[in-house]
């Protein structure tokens, strides 16, 4: 994840010619461009960042002359097309799908004003953490759910109005988050570099502790990504707990030979454009290829984790009714369907279809992912994980 101080920029939405008009403004110290782990490009979208980026925010007001969206979302939000005033939104979400839900929030509540600030999900929380009681946001849509609990104390307890779709093991029990897109962590190969090499092609965690694919992993570095600490976590508990995990973990990383990115959102481009052979990523990254024939992924056969991305309203936040009604609307039937077909993320909802090519998640091998672990004892995971890379115990 570089870092740096996330990048404003503003849109106003145009309802009736369906255009945004962009200013973006680049804070000292920012690096060019962002990381996207799905949409277009690198350098396609101005409007925000990924999990493993500093992304450019993007506030938006709807024009005078706009309406609602056509769709009845009454039965699944708190609010109306009445309601006014502003939300900010923190969020480490890939550009395209982003935009796309608060374009589509703007035409169903004209009245509101979003203000989106991107950036990485570790990044925002800390944030978050630091402006204390006078939080500066009021939502964090995004980040894995085992981050956002490990940042519990930051975040307001609620009960969505759609809570009623969404299975229980989707919501915290605290209620401080509900997951609105469970994140399968997947093994994804470049099927081209292996037969060249003639290495078989992976199914399973061990197959990572391959010699012939030494230095030959893509893999970002936990301490940057809330993506990569839930892999990180998950093999743990994949390959047999804290003592036969972390053996694990110790021949991986002898195996990653140095090689370890700073973002998550690099390790399906890399392997895709044949930097690496193999890599650790998420489902949603792994399926962008699934029209690709020398690009294939797998669930590794001894358990994967499906931690949801999630959403949380803010502690003390200062328009906290408008973050009810957009937490409502990014987990409303309607919003679920459109990033269901348009951009492969798996519902939380159980009455929204998968995306095209994506399996039911009962036929995914899952470990029996412990969130109080994994939030609990995060710096010390990662403190041994860094203890690893460099003397290797």
């Amino acid at each position: 994840m570089r870092r740096g101080m996330p990048v404003k920029a503003t849109a106003l939405l145009m309802a009736a010619a369906g255009l945004i008009s962009l200013m973006t403004a680049c804070g000292s110290g920012m690096s060019a461009g962002n990381e996207t782990a799905g949409g277009n490009s690198a350098d396609g979208s101005s409007l925000s960042g990924t999990e493993t980026s500093d992304g450019a925010g993007l506030s938006g007001e709807s024009s005078a002359g706009s309406t609602p969206a056509d769709s009845d979302l009454s039965s699944e939000s708190t609010g109306s097309d009445t309601d006014t005033g502003t939300v900010v939104v923190y969020s480490p979400h890939d550009a395209d799908p982003l935009n796309a839900d608060i374009v589509a929030f703007m035409n169903a509540y004209p009245s509101i004003k979003v203000v989106l600030v991107a950036g990485g999900t570790v990044e925002l929380c800390d944030k978050i953490r630091s402006q204390g009681d006078s939080p500066e946001a009021d939502v964090l849509w995004g980040g894995g759910a085992d981050t956002l609990s490990a940042y519990g104390d930051c975040f307001e307890q609620y009960s969505s109005v759609n809570a009623e779709a969404i299975d229980s093991k989707f919501i915290d029990s605290d209620g401080k988050w509900t997951g609105e897109s469970p994140l399968p962590m997947v093994i994804i190969y470049n099927k081209r570099l292996l037969s060249e090499a003639g290495i078989a092609e992976p199914s399973s965690w061990k197959d990572l502790l391959n010699p012939a694919l030494k230095g030959k992993i893509a893999y970002c570095q936990p301490s940057k990504s809330g993506s990569a600490y839930t892999q990180l976590c998950t093999m743990i508990l994949a390959m047999g707990g804290e003592t036969d995990g972390w053996e694990y973990i110790q021949k991986l990383a002898a195996n990653l030979d140095g090689r370890i990115l700073d973002s998550s959102g690099k390790c399906h481009k890399l392997v895709a454009s044949g930097d690496f052979a193999v890599g650790i990523t998420i489902e949603k990254s792994a399926a962008l290829y699934l029209d690709n024939p020398d690009i294939g992924y797998c669930y590794p056969s001894e358990g994967t984790s499906a931690v949801p991305d999630a959403i949380a309203i803010i502690k003390n936040c200062s328009h906290e009714e408008n973050a009810k009604i957009f937490e409502d609307f990014i987990l409303s039937r309607d919003a679920q369907e459109e990033q269901s077909k348009d951009w492969n993320r798996r519902p939380s909802r159980n009455d929204v279809s998968l995306p095209e090519g994506l399996c039911p998640i009962n036929s995914i091998r899952l470990v029996d992912y412990d969130f109080s672990w994994s939030a609990a004892d995060k710096e010390k995971i990662i403190d041994h994980f860094n203890s690893i890379l460099t003397s290797g115990t």
